[in-house]
Protein backbone atom coordinates (compact mmCIF):
# COMPACT_ATOMS: atom_id res chain seq x y z
CA UNK A 1 0.00 0.00 0.00
CA UNK A 2 1.32 3.91 -0.75
CA UNK A 3 -0.57 6.69 0.60
CA UNK A 4 0.28 10.04 2.46
CA UNK A 5 -0.61 11.04 5.68
CA UNK A 6 0.27 14.27 7.09
CA UNK A 7 0.85 15.35 10.21
CA UNK A 8 0.14 18.97 11.48
CA UNK A 9 1.75 20.03 15.16
CA UNK A 10 4.35 17.28 14.30
CA UNK A 11 6.57 19.66 16.76
CA UNK A 12 4.82 17.67 19.17
CA UNK A 13 7.87 15.55 19.12
CA UNK A 14 6.81 12.63 22.00
CA UNK A 15 3.50 11.81 20.61
CA UNK A 16 4.24 11.93 16.38
CA UNK A 17 7.38 9.66 17.13
CA UNK A 18 4.15 7.43 19.28
CA UNK A 19 1.75 8.35 16.30
CA UNK A 20 4.39 7.06 13.72
CA UNK A 21 5.88 4.02 15.43
CA UNK A 22 2.02 2.81 16.06
CA UNK A 23 1.28 2.91 12.14
CA UNK A 24 4.67 1.29 10.96
CA UNK A 25 3.40 -1.61 13.46
CA UNK A 26 1.05 -2.13 10.60
CA UNK A 27 3.21 -4.50 7.72
CA UNK A 28 0.97 -3.34 5.06
CA UNK A 29 2.32 0.27 5.56
CA UNK A 30 5.93 0.42 5.68
CA UNK A 31 5.92 2.27 1.87
CA UNK A 32 3.75 5.04 2.73
CA UNK A 33 4.73 8.84 3.09
CA UNK A 34 4.62 11.15 6.54
CA UNK A 35 4.15 14.49 5.66
CA UNK A 36 4.93 16.78 9.15
CA UNK A 37 4.39 20.31 9.54
CA UNK A 38 4.30 22.49 12.28
CA UNK A 39 5.02 26.53 13.00
CA UNK A 40 8.78 25.10 14.35
CA UNK A 41 11.25 24.92 12.11
CA UNK A 42 13.02 23.69 14.83
CA UNK A 43 10.96 21.28 16.33
CA UNK A 44 10.36 19.98 13.03
CA UNK A 45 13.74 19.01 12.17
CA UNK A 46 13.96 17.37 15.49
CA UNK A 47 10.77 15.08 15.31
CA UNK A 48 12.30 14.36 11.03
CA UNK A 49 15.73 13.38 12.61
CA UNK A 50 14.54 10.73 15.01
CA UNK A 51 11.62 9.12 12.68
CA UNK A 52 14.45 9.20 9.82
CA UNK A 53 16.81 7.13 12.70
CA UNK A 54 13.86 4.83 13.05
CA UNK A 55 13.21 4.17 9.14
CA UNK A 56 16.86 3.82 8.80
CA UNK A 57 17.03 1.59 11.87
CA UNK A 58 14.26 -1.09 10.33
CA UNK A 59 15.60 -0.90 6.78
CA UNK A 60 12.23 0.89 5.41
CA UNK A 61 10.97 2.54 2.28
CA UNK A 62 8.85 4.96 4.47
CA UNK A 63 9.15 8.24 3.45
CA UNK A 64 9.54 11.31 6.08
CA UNK A 65 9.19 15.11 4.56
CA UNK A 66 9.01 18.32 6.77
CA UNK A 67 7.87 21.66 5.95
CA UNK A 68 6.56 25.08 7.49
CA UNK A 69 4.06 25.01 4.73
CA UNK A 70 1.00 23.37 5.47
CA UNK A 71 -0.60 23.11 2.07
CA UNK A 72 2.50 21.21 0.60
CA UNK A 73 2.32 19.09 2.94
CA UNK A 74 -1.21 18.20 2.86
CA UNK A 75 -1.15 18.08 -0.88
CA UNK A 76 -2.86 14.61 -1.92
CA UNK A 77 -3.19 13.46 1.93
CA UNK A 78 -5.44 10.90 2.13
CA UNK A 79 -5.47 10.77 6.04
CA UNK A 80 -4.59 14.06 8.41
CA UNK A 81 -4.07 14.02 11.51
CA UNK A 82 -3.88 17.75 13.84
CA UNK A 83 -2.19 17.72 17.57
CA UNK A 84 -1.81 21.71 17.78
CA UNK A 85 -1.95 23.48 20.87
CA UNK A 86 -2.56 26.97 18.95
CA UNK A 87 -0.88 29.48 21.35
CA UNK A 88 1.73 26.95 22.84
CA UNK A 89 2.22 27.11 26.28
CA UNK A 90 2.39 30.90 26.62
CA UNK A 91 -1.03 30.91 26.02
CA UNK A 92 -2.20 28.27 27.94
CA UNK A 93 0.08 29.86 30.94
CA UNK A 94 -2.84 32.70 30.88
CA UNK A 95 -5.61 30.13 30.48
CA UNK A 96 -4.69 28.91 34.55
CA UNK A 97 -3.28 32.83 35.71
CA UNK A 98 -6.01 34.97 34.61
CA UNK A 99 -9.09 32.54 36.37
CA UNK A 100 -7.27 32.37 39.38
CA UNK A 101 -7.76 36.08 39.69
CA UNK A 102 -11.03 35.30 40.11
CA UNK A 103 -11.02 32.35 42.05
CA UNK A 104 -11.56 29.62 39.55
CA UNK A 105 -8.95 27.16 40.03
CA UNK A 106 -7.96 24.63 37.48
CA UNK A 107 -6.19 21.24 36.88
CA UNK A 108 -5.63 21.13 33.56
CA UNK A 109 -8.20 23.96 31.31
CA UNK A 110 -8.19 22.25 28.14
CA UNK A 111 -11.45 20.85 27.55
CA UNK A 112 -14.22 23.55 29.23
CA UNK A 113 -14.25 26.00 32.07
CA UNK A 114 -12.79 29.66 31.33
CA UNK A 115 -9.35 28.10 29.71
CA UNK A 116 -10.65 25.56 28.22
CA UNK A 117 -13.44 27.64 26.27
CA UNK A 118 -10.47 30.19 25.42
CA UNK A 119 -8.57 27.66 24.34
CA UNK A 120 -11.53 27.08 22.06
CA UNK A 121 -11.72 30.01 20.66
CA UNK A 122 -8.00 29.94 19.81
CA UNK A 123 -8.10 26.84 18.03
CA UNK A 124 -11.45 26.81 15.61
CA UNK A 125 -10.10 29.58 13.68
CA UNK A 126 -6.93 27.73 12.87
CA UNK A 127 -9.11 23.92 12.30
CA UNK A 128 -11.17 26.07 9.90
CA UNK A 129 -8.15 27.15 7.64
CA UNK A 130 -6.97 23.41 8.07
CA UNK A 131 -10.26 22.45 6.76
CA UNK A 132 -9.81 24.59 3.99
CA UNK A 133 -6.48 23.62 2.83
CA UNK A 134 -7.58 19.86 3.33
CA UNK A 135 -10.93 20.47 0.96
CA UNK A 136 -8.93 21.71 -1.77
CA UNK A 137 -5.20 19.98 -1.64
CA UNK A 138 -5.89 16.83 -0.15
CA UNK A 139 -7.65 13.81 -1.41
CA UNK A 140 -11.32 13.67 -2.31
CA UNK A 141 -12.20 11.35 0.69
CA UNK A 142 -9.50 12.69 3.01
CA UNK A 143 -10.31 11.83 6.41
CA UNK A 144 -9.09 14.05 9.40
CA UNK A 145 -8.31 12.90 12.84
CA UNK A 146 -8.59 15.23 15.07
CA UNK A 147 -6.13 14.35 18.50
CA UNK A 148 -6.06 18.51 19.82
CA UNK A 149 -8.11 19.68 22.73
CA UNK A 150 -10.57 20.80 23.56
CA UNK A 151 -11.79 17.92 21.37
CA UNK A 152 -15.33 18.65 21.01
CA UNK A 153 -15.35 21.66 20.21
CA UNK A 154 -12.49 21.18 17.43
CA UNK A 155 -14.15 18.10 16.23
CA UNK A 156 -18.08 20.52 16.01
CA UNK A 157 -16.23 23.19 14.53
CA UNK A 158 -14.50 20.49 11.95
CA UNK A 159 -17.51 18.90 10.58
CA UNK A 160 -20.17 21.59 11.29
CA UNK A 161 -18.25 24.66 9.78
CA UNK A 162 -15.02 22.75 8.23
CA UNK A 163 -17.23 20.55 6.14
CA UNK A 164 -14.18 18.00 6.50
CA UNK A 165 -15.26 13.96 7.27
CA UNK A 166 -13.46 14.22 11.08
CA UNK A 167 -13.56 11.82 14.12
CA UNK A 168 -12.15 12.99 17.26
CA UNK A 169 -9.67 10.76 18.94
CA UNK A 170 -8.85 10.65 23.08
CA UNK A 171 -7.41 7.79 25.02
CA UNK A 172 -9.36 7.96 28.14
CA UNK A 173 -11.46 5.63 27.82
CA UNK A 174 -8.36 2.83 27.43
CA UNK A 175 -6.85 4.16 30.70
CA UNK A 176 -10.35 3.78 32.36
CA UNK A 177 -10.44 0.41 31.31
CA UNK A 178 -7.15 -0.25 32.45
CA UNK A 179 -7.87 0.67 36.32
CA UNK A 180 -10.54 -1.36 36.11
CA UNK A 181 -9.23 -4.32 34.98
CA UNK A 182 -6.79 -3.69 37.88
CA UNK A 183 -8.44 -3.25 40.61
CA UNK A 184 -10.63 -6.36 39.65
CA UNK A 185 -7.49 -8.42 39.28
CA UNK A 186 -7.59 -9.05 35.77
CA UNK A 187 -4.59 -9.90 33.96
CA UNK A 188 -5.61 -7.39 31.13
CA UNK A 189 -7.97 -5.12 29.34
CA UNK A 190 -8.90 -8.08 27.15
CA UNK A 191 -11.05 -9.77 30.00
CA UNK A 192 -13.24 -6.56 30.00
CA UNK A 193 -16.26 -5.82 28.03
CA UNK A 194 -17.59 -2.54 28.42
CA UNK A 195 -20.29 0.32 26.49
CA UNK A 196 -18.46 3.29 27.56
CA UNK A 197 -20.39 6.53 26.12
CA UNK A 198 -20.95 10.49 26.79
CA UNK A 199 -18.31 13.08 25.39
CA UNK A 200 -15.16 13.59 25.74
CA UNK A 201 -13.57 13.78 28.89
CA UNK A 202 -17.02 12.66 30.46
CA UNK A 203 -17.81 8.88 29.35
CA UNK A 204 -19.52 6.60 31.63
CA UNK A 205 -18.82 2.43 31.87
CA UNK A 206 -22.42 2.24 31.44
CA UNK A 207 -21.80 -1.73 31.04
CA UNK A 208 -19.26 -3.84 32.82
CA UNK A 209 -18.67 -7.01 32.19
CA UNK A 210 -15.50 -9.40 33.62
CA UNK A 211 -14.89 -12.97 31.55
CA UNK A 212 -18.56 -12.63 30.83
CA UNK A 213 -19.76 -11.81 34.81
CA UNK A 214 -21.64 -8.10 34.71
CA UNK A 215 -20.11 -5.58 37.65
CA UNK A 216 -21.66 -3.61 39.34
CA UNK A 217 -21.37 -0.53 41.74
CA UNK A 218 -21.12 -2.00 44.87
CA UNK A 219 -18.35 -4.83 43.44
CA UNK A 220 -16.75 -2.01 41.61
CA UNK A 221 -16.62 0.75 44.68
CA UNK A 222 -15.24 -2.05 47.03
CA UNK A 223 -12.97 -2.66 44.06
CA UNK A 224 -11.04 0.85 44.21
CA UNK A 225 -11.56 1.76 47.86
CA UNK A 226 -9.63 -1.50 48.59
CA UNK A 227 -7.34 -0.36 45.99
CA UNK A 228 -3.73 0.81 48.26
CA UNK A 229 -2.55 3.68 45.21
CA UNK A 230 -6.19 4.33 43.23
CA UNK A 231 -8.51 4.60 46.70
CA UNK A 232 -5.66 7.91 47.34
CA UNK A 233 -5.27 9.08 44.06
CA UNK A 234 -9.19 8.70 42.74
CA UNK A 235 -11.02 10.07 45.92
CA UNK A 236 -13.48 12.43 43.57
CA UNK A 237 -13.90 9.63 41.02
CA UNK A 238 -14.72 7.20 43.64
CA UNK A 239 -17.02 9.76 45.21
CA UNK A 240 -18.88 10.46 41.63
CA UNK A 241 -18.85 6.52 41.12
CA UNK A 242 -20.88 6.30 44.32
CA UNK A 243 -23.02 8.69 43.59
CA UNK A 244 -23.91 8.32 39.93
CA UNK A 245 -23.29 4.60 39.60
CA UNK A 246 -20.83 4.54 37.14
CA UNK A 247 -17.19 5.10 37.03
CA UNK A 248 -16.18 7.57 34.57
CA UNK A 249 -13.41 7.19 32.49
CA UNK A 250 -11.60 10.94 33.30
CA UNK A 251 -9.08 11.51 35.71
CA UNK A 252 -9.56 13.17 39.28
CA UNK A 253 -7.90 16.19 38.05
CA UNK A 254 -9.99 16.63 35.08
CA UNK A 255 -13.09 15.42 36.06
CA UNK A 256 -12.99 17.53 38.84
CA UNK A 257 -13.18 20.47 36.61
CA UNK A 258 -16.24 19.39 34.89
CA UNK A 259 -18.47 19.53 37.88
CA UNK A 260 -19.47 22.48 39.86
CA UNK A 261 -18.92 20.61 43.47
CA UNK A 262 -15.84 19.41 43.99
CA UNK A 263 -13.42 22.63 42.81
CA UNK A 264 -15.27 25.59 43.83
CA UNK A 265 -13.76 26.22 47.42
CA UNK A 266 -10.28 25.82 48.71
CA UNK A 267 -10.78 23.73 51.39
CA UNK A 268 -12.66 21.74 49.24
CA UNK A 269 -10.23 21.17 46.43
CA UNK A 270 -7.36 19.95 48.94
CA UNK A 271 -9.76 17.81 50.25
CA UNK A 272 -10.21 15.53 47.25
CA UNK A 273 -7.38 15.97 45.67
CA UNK A 274 -3.85 14.23 45.42
CA UNK A 275 -0.33 15.50 45.03
CA UNK A 276 1.19 12.61 44.03
CA UNK A 277 0.92 13.49 40.15
CA UNK A 278 0.08 16.42 38.67
CA UNK A 279 -3.24 14.67 36.99
CA UNK A 280 -4.72 13.56 40.17
CA UNK A 281 -6.16 17.69 40.84
CA UNK A 282 -3.03 19.69 41.52
CA UNK A 283 -3.52 23.59 40.44
CA UNK A 284 -2.31 24.12 36.75
CA UNK A 285 -0.91 20.67 36.80
CA UNK A 286 -0.90 19.83 32.89
CA UNK A 287 1.02 23.44 32.76
CA UNK A 288 3.86 22.52 35.02
CA UNK A 289 3.61 18.65 33.53
CA UNK A 290 4.00 20.34 29.56
CA UNK A 291 6.80 22.66 30.62
CA UNK A 292 8.73 20.10 32.24
CA UNK A 293 8.68 17.85 29.48
CA UNK A 294 9.32 20.30 26.94
CA UNK A 295 12.42 21.19 29.30
CA UNK A 296 13.13 17.59 29.33
CA UNK A 297 13.23 17.04 26.19
CA UNK A 298 15.20 19.98 24.69
CA UNK A 299 18.14 18.99 27.19
CA UNK A 300 17.49 15.42 26.80
CA UNK A 301 16.94 15.17 23.15
CA UNK A 302 20.17 12.89 22.21
CA UNK A 303 18.95 10.44 24.34
CA UNK A 304 15.87 10.34 22.91
CA UNK A 305 17.69 9.99 18.86
CA UNK A 306 19.96 7.16 19.96
CA UNK A 307 16.96 5.43 21.32
CA UNK A 308 15.07 5.62 18.15
CA UNK A 309 18.56 3.48 16.50
CA UNK A 310 15.97 0.63 18.32
CA UNK A 311 14.09 -2.11 15.90
CA UNK A 312 10.39 -1.30 16.00
CA UNK A 313 8.69 -3.91 18.80
CA UNK A 314 5.20 -4.91 17.21
CA UNK A 315 3.84 -6.12 20.28
CA UNK A 316 4.65 -2.52 22.17
CA UNK A 317 2.22 -1.14 19.81
CA UNK A 318 -0.05 1.14 21.58
CA UNK A 319 -3.53 1.49 22.18
CA UNK A 320 -4.08 5.16 20.49
CA UNK A 321 -6.37 4.65 18.28
CA UNK A 322 -5.39 6.28 15.28
CA UNK A 323 -3.40 3.27 13.78
CA UNK A 324 -6.28 0.68 14.20
CA UNK A 325 -8.31 3.02 12.42
CA UNK A 326 -6.65 3.55 9.16
CA UNK A 327 -5.80 -0.44 9.22
CA UNK A 328 -9.30 -1.29 9.51
CA UNK A 329 -10.29 1.67 6.42
CA UNK A 330 -7.14 0.16 4.41
CA UNK A 331 -6.86 -3.52 5.33
CA UNK A 332 -10.73 -4.10 6.64
CA UNK A 333 -9.74 -5.97 9.73
CA UNK A 334 -12.33 -5.03 11.88
CA UNK A 335 -11.51 -2.44 14.86
CA UNK A 336 -13.78 -1.65 17.73
CA UNK A 337 -12.79 1.36 19.60
CA UNK A 338 -14.14 4.97 20.89
CA UNK A 339 -14.79 7.96 18.96
CA UNK A 340 -15.19 11.45 19.38
CA UNK A 341 -18.46 11.95 16.54
CA UNK A 342 -21.69 13.83 15.46
CA UNK A 343 -24.29 12.22 17.79
CA UNK A 344 -27.71 11.84 14.92
CA UNK A 345 -29.13 9.56 17.44
CA UNK A 346 -26.27 7.82 18.98
CA UNK A 347 -26.90 8.86 22.06
CA UNK A 348 -30.88 9.20 22.57
CA UNK A 349 -30.71 11.22 25.34
CA UNK A 350 -28.24 13.49 24.36
CA UNK A 351 -28.74 16.92 21.93
CA UNK A 352 -28.55 15.51 18.57
CA UNK A 353 -25.65 18.32 17.24
CA UNK A 354 -23.48 17.74 19.99
CA UNK A 355 -20.01 15.83 19.68
CA UNK A 356 -20.37 12.37 21.36
CA UNK A 357 -17.91 9.80 22.41
CA UNK A 358 -18.92 6.14 22.23
CA UNK A 359 -18.37 2.80 20.69
CA UNK A 360 -17.90 2.21 16.91
CA UNK A 361 -16.76 -0.62 14.45
CA UNK A 362 -14.07 0.36 11.98
CA UNK A 363 -14.04 -1.63 8.68
CA UNK A 364 -12.77 -0.65 4.68
CA UNK A 365 -17.19 1.29 4.67
CA UNK A 366 -15.47 3.52 7.59
CA UNK A 367 -16.73 4.43 10.97
CA UNK A 368 -20.00 2.64 12.20
CA UNK A 369 -21.56 3.67 15.31
CA UNK A 370 -23.41 1.98 18.02
CA UNK A 371 -26.32 3.52 18.08
CA UNK A 372 -29.61 3.85 20.67
CA UNK A 373 -27.31 4.19 23.07
CA UNK A 374 -29.26 5.58 26.79
CA UNK A 375 -26.87 7.37 29.42
CA UNK A 376 -28.25 7.10 32.90
CA UNK A 377 -30.02 10.62 33.70
CA UNK A 378 -27.25 11.51 35.66
CA UNK A 379 -24.55 11.43 33.45
CA UNK A 380 -26.60 12.92 30.49
CA UNK A 381 -27.19 15.91 33.10
CA UNK A 382 -23.77 16.25 33.63
CA UNK A 383 -22.59 16.17 29.57
CA UNK A 384 -25.51 18.26 29.00
CA UNK A 385 -24.51 21.34 30.84
CA UNK A 386 -21.03 21.15 28.69
CA UNK A 387 -22.53 20.67 25.28
CA UNK A 388 -24.41 23.60 26.26
CA UNK A 389 -21.39 25.61 26.90
CA UNK A 390 -19.94 24.10 23.78
CA UNK A 391 -22.31 24.91 21.71
CA UNK A 392 -22.29 28.39 22.49
CA UNK A 393 -17.97 28.15 22.34
CA UNK A 394 -18.21 26.98 18.65
CA UNK A 395 -20.43 29.62 17.85
CA UNK A 396 -18.96 32.99 19.73
CA UNK A 397 -15.54 31.47 18.08
CA UNK A 398 -16.99 31.38 14.49
CA UNK A 399 -18.68 34.82 15.12
CA UNK A 400 -16.72 36.89 16.97
CA UNK A 401 -19.54 37.79 19.05
CA UNK A 402 -17.51 38.54 22.55
CA UNK A 403 -20.93 38.50 24.56
CA UNK A 404 -21.50 35.34 23.34
CA UNK A 405 -18.42 34.07 24.82
CA UNK A 406 -19.11 35.65 28.22
CA UNK A 407 -22.27 33.73 28.03
CA UNK A 408 -20.69 30.24 27.73
CA UNK A 409 -17.86 31.15 30.36
CA UNK A 410 -20.90 32.18 32.49
CA UNK A 411 -22.87 29.18 31.80
CA UNK A 412 -19.88 27.17 32.60
CA UNK A 413 -20.64 24.83 35.71
CA UNK A 414 -17.38 25.41 37.80
CA UNK A 415 -16.70 28.71 36.57
CA UNK A 416 -20.71 29.47 37.80
CA UNK A 417 -20.53 28.05 40.78
CA UNK A 418 -17.17 30.08 41.66
CA UNK A 419 -17.94 33.90 40.40
CA UNK A 420 -20.24 36.28 39.80
CA UNK A 421 -21.70 37.78 36.23
CA UNK A 422 -19.95 40.93 36.69
CA UNK A 423 -16.38 38.77 37.84
CA UNK A 424 -17.04 36.53 34.30
CA UNK A 425 -17.46 39.71 32.04
CA UNK A 426 -14.01 41.05 33.15
CA UNK A 427 -12.19 37.78 33.49
CA UNK A 428 -13.20 37.23 29.91
CA UNK A 429 -12.17 40.61 28.77
CA UNK A 430 -8.83 40.39 30.63
CA UNK A 431 -8.14 36.90 28.71
CA UNK A 432 -9.08 38.43 25.05
CA UNK A 433 -6.91 41.44 26.06
CA UNK A 434 -4.04 38.88 26.86
CA UNK A 435 -4.61 36.64 23.73
CA UNK A 436 -5.46 38.85 21.18
CA UNK A 437 -2.65 38.02 19.04
CA UNK A 438 -4.31 34.23 18.72
CA UNK A 439 -7.74 35.56 18.41
CA UNK A 440 -8.15 37.10 15.19
CA UNK A 441 -11.82 36.99 15.19
CA UNK A 442 -12.25 39.11 18.66
CA UNK A 443 -9.68 41.82 17.29
CA UNK A 444 -12.70 44.46 16.16
CA UNK A 445 -13.83 43.58 20.73
CA UNK A 446 -10.21 44.24 22.17
CA UNK A 447 -10.26 48.48 22.04
CA UNK A 448 -13.18 48.41 24.17
CA UNK A 449 -12.29 45.46 26.41
CA UNK A 450 -9.35 47.36 27.16
CA UNK A 451 -11.37 50.35 28.09
CA UNK A 452 -13.64 48.62 29.99
CA UNK A 453 -10.54 46.88 31.96
CA UNK A 454 -9.26 50.22 32.50
CA UNK A 455 -12.13 51.74 34.56
CA UNK A 456 -13.48 48.15 36.24
CA UNK A 457 -14.51 47.98 39.75
CA UNK A 458 -14.16 44.13 40.10
CA UNK A 459 -11.77 43.58 42.38
CA UNK A 460 -8.94 40.61 41.49
CA UNK A 461 -6.03 38.83 43.63
CA UNK A 462 -3.25 37.40 42.68
CA UNK A 463 -3.75 34.12 44.11
CA UNK A 464 -1.30 30.67 43.19
CA UNK A 465 -4.29 28.50 43.83
CA UNK A 466 -5.20 25.71 46.65
CA UNK A 467 -2.69 23.31 45.38
CA UNK A 468 0.22 24.60 43.24
CA UNK A 469 3.86 23.32 42.53
CA UNK A 470 6.95 25.10 41.25
CA UNK A 471 8.20 23.50 37.75
CA UNK A 472 10.77 21.47 38.91
CA UNK A 473 14.38 22.19 37.02
CA UNK A 474 16.15 19.50 34.91
CA UNK A 475 18.35 19.05 37.68
CA UNK A 476 15.45 18.19 40.02
CA UNK A 477 14.26 15.71 36.95
CA UNK A 478 17.09 14.13 36.82
CA UNK A 479 17.46 13.14 40.56
CA UNK A 480 13.75 12.32 40.46
CA UNK A 481 14.49 9.81 37.80
CA UNK A 482 17.51 8.55 39.27
CA UNK A 483 16.15 7.78 42.75
CA UNK A 484 12.66 6.02 40.77
CA UNK A 485 15.01 3.92 39.24
CA UNK A 486 17.03 2.78 42.15
CA UNK A 487 14.29 2.39 43.96
CA UNK A 488 12.47 0.36 41.24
Amino acid sequence: MSFKIAIIGAGSVGFTKKLFTDILCVPEFKDIEFALTDLSEHNLQMIKAILDRIVEANRLPTRVTATTDRRKALEGARYVISCVRVGGLEAYADDIRIPLKYGIDQCVGDTICAGGILYGQRNIPVILDFCKDIREVAETNVKFLNYANPMAMNTWAAIEYGKVDTVGLCHGVQHGAEQIAEVLGARSTQELDYVCSGINHQTWFIDLRLNGRPIGKDELVAAFEAHPVYSRQEKLRIDVLKRFGVYSTESNGHLSEYLPWYRKRPDEITRWIDMSDWIHGETGGYLRHSTETRNWFETEYPQFLEAASKPIDREKRSNEHASHILEALETNRVYRGHFNVKNNGVITNLPQDAIIESPGFVDRFGINMAAGIMLPEACAATCIASINVQRMSVHAAISGDIDLLKLAVLHDPLVGAVSTPEEVWQMVDEMVVAQAAWLPQYAHAVPAARVRLSTSQVKTREWAGAARRSVRSIEELRAEKAALKQAG
